[in-house]
């Protein structure tokens, strides 16, 4: 029954995905972003990655939709065409093929006696359904074992958003002010020429 249901919300997705790429209106795509990111906590439950399902709902589904939706209420709501350059999909791909050549001296994944498996690991793997009761390794470390550094992280995760919230309601009332100076002086002007 689980394999059904991820099919489904990999189908999804992939459903959503393509409707991003397509739709040209920006809250469309925001609100589509949204939805994904909710598409996505559902897969991530149905794979037992709880603690990365909350992140995803917290920060994808969440924040990230609001400070979108705050973004396009200060700009235009359609995309605007550009001009596409040569030069810079090619620089991408060069940075990309450098960034996977620099991965090549790194450790080989999954080999059990490497120095990072053989400490703290175990001892997880081990004890975690004793200790913490909780049935899935990693939500047993991030939210039991290192509960204070998640907890640490989610403070940065809001304290970003609120600092970028800040920062568009400055320029907000930036804005208002400088279109007021412009009335006023606009007056000013008219009433001297009388």
């Amino acid at each position: 029954m689980q394999s059904i249901i991820g099919m489904v919300l990999m189908t999804l997705l992939a459903v959503v995905m393509i409707g991003i790429i397509r739709l040209r209106n920006l809250f469309a795509v925001v609100i589509f972003g949204g939805i994904y990111s909710l598409l996505m906590v559902g897969l991530l439950l149905v794979l037992d990655a709880v603690d990365v399902a909350m992140t995803e709902a917290a920060v994808g589904g969440g924040l990230s939709t609001v400070l979108m939706l705050s973004v396009l209420y200060s700009t235009k709501e359609e995309e605007i065409r550009l001009v596409r350059m040569r030069a810079f999909p090619l620089f991408f791909m060069v940075v990309t093929g450098v960034l996977i050549f620099a991965t090549w001296d790194l450790l080989p994944l999954a080999i059990a006696d490497l120095p990072s498996h053989t400490h703290v690991s175990a001892y997880y793997l081990d004890n975690s359904l004793k200790d913490t009761g909780v049935p899935n390794v990693v939500t047993s470390v991030l939210a039991s074992y290192r509960g204070y550094d998640t907890l640490g992280e989610v403070t940065v995760i809001f304290a970003a958003g609120i600092a970028v919230l800040v920062l568009l309601q400055g320029s907000r009332i930036a804005k208002k002010k400088v279109s007021r100076s412009d009335s006023i002086s606009g007056s000013d002007s008219v009433s001297g020429l009388e």
